[in-house]
């Protein structure tokens, strides 16, 4: 794979010239954008970091809206998400920002032409975050939060060879690092995060905007015939947090994105406990009557960042 990956860095370098020498540019948008996203292919936590920067932002009276790729998405066109929209039409991840955010989102393969979108449908936003992106460098951004996980940089090559997108660099000025880990995995300054489990709602509750509640999740304590499934980066890390409060369960680990177009249980399954990501897939009258709670996660990006983003806000010139 080292041949290919020394073509994939030729072409980056290549793409990297068109910019500096103004073959390609970068476009303007009248709001500053901050871009969540990671050198390294792979769920490294962008979601839950997008949906803390949201919560931090409108905590700072901000109003922010989002773009993205719309991953795993039918088809590539620009299109505005709603609490009526589907994740085949827009993306599992989109979906879920929205659900839980509240925040105005479009997705789009061309993220330019969906932030244009979105602030000619909500013209009173005043900045634009984009989940995902960091590779989209038409895209122009005020701030960019890179998102590592326990991987750090991996074997350190670019790809197939290795896991990384861009060959890695000092961190610049306006760039802030979230290690959705442990302990930092690279030699970068940035902040661990701090999750954990926030609790459980019921599907049909989680639906109707209802709040996760502890005491629910820990209910389940005990609770014969009860199936964990997870169709997300890591499933191992979700089955983890349940079973450190002490849940017992059988566990069903899919694929990244998984589509539920099938329910993926065995018949005769007891009961169920996934991720808020794979509930916007599986609206409440999929499953009739069996017993589904989705488990939240409560996700901070560690101490001291609230103050750093305070610190690169004050830089960018935001609309009234």
């Amino acid at each position: 794979m080292l041949p290919l990956s020394g073509l994939y860095r030729a072409l980056l370098a290549l793409r990297s010239f068109a910019y500096r020498t103004g073959l390609k540019r970068v476009e303007t948008l009248p709001v500053p954008v901050i871009v969540v996203g990671n050198w390294i292919v792979g769920g490294a936590g962008k979601t839950p970091t997008t949906l803390a920067l949201l919560a931090l932002l409108r905590e700072r009276g901000l109003r922010a809206g989002v773009v993205s790729r719309g991953y795993g998405r039918e088809g590539d066109g620009v299109r505005l998400v709603t609490r009526v929209s589907t994740a085949r039409e827009v993306g599992d991840e989109p979906l879920l920002l929205h659900l839980r955010s509240g925040a105005p989102v479009a997705v789009g393969r061309d993220r330019v032409a969906a932030a244009r979108a979105l602030l000619a449908a909500e013209p009173g936003l005043q900045l634009l975050v984009s989940d995902d992106g960091l590779q989209h460098w038409r895209l122009p951004r005020a701030l960019s939060l890179l998102v590592f996980d326990e991987r750090g940089l991996g074997n350190g090559r670019l790809l197939p060879a290795g896991p990384l997108r861009q060959p890695p660099r000092p961190l610049a000025a306006d760039q802030l690092v979230v290690y959705n880990a442990p302990r930092p995995s690279t030699a970068l300054p940035g902040f661990v995060a701090e999750r954990r489990l926030a609790g459980a709602v019921t599907l049909t509750d989680w639906w109707a905007g209802r709040p996760a509640r502890m005491d629910t999740l820990l209910a389940l304590r005990g609770r014969p015939g009860l199936l964990a499934v997870a169709g997300i980066a890591r499933p191992q890390r979700f089955f983890d947090m349940l079973a450190g409060l002490g849940l017992g369960f059988d566990t069903l680990a899919l694929p990244d994105h998984a589509d539920f177009a099938e329910l993926p249980w065995p018949a005769g399954t007891a009961a169920v406990v996934l991720t808020e990501k794979d509930a916007v897939k599986l609206p409440p009258q999929r499953v009739g009557a069996m017993p589904v709670w989705v488990v939240a996660l409560d996700f901070s990006p560690g101490a001291g960042f609230e103050a750093a983003l305070d610190t690169q806000l004050n830089t960018l010139s935001l609309p009234a």
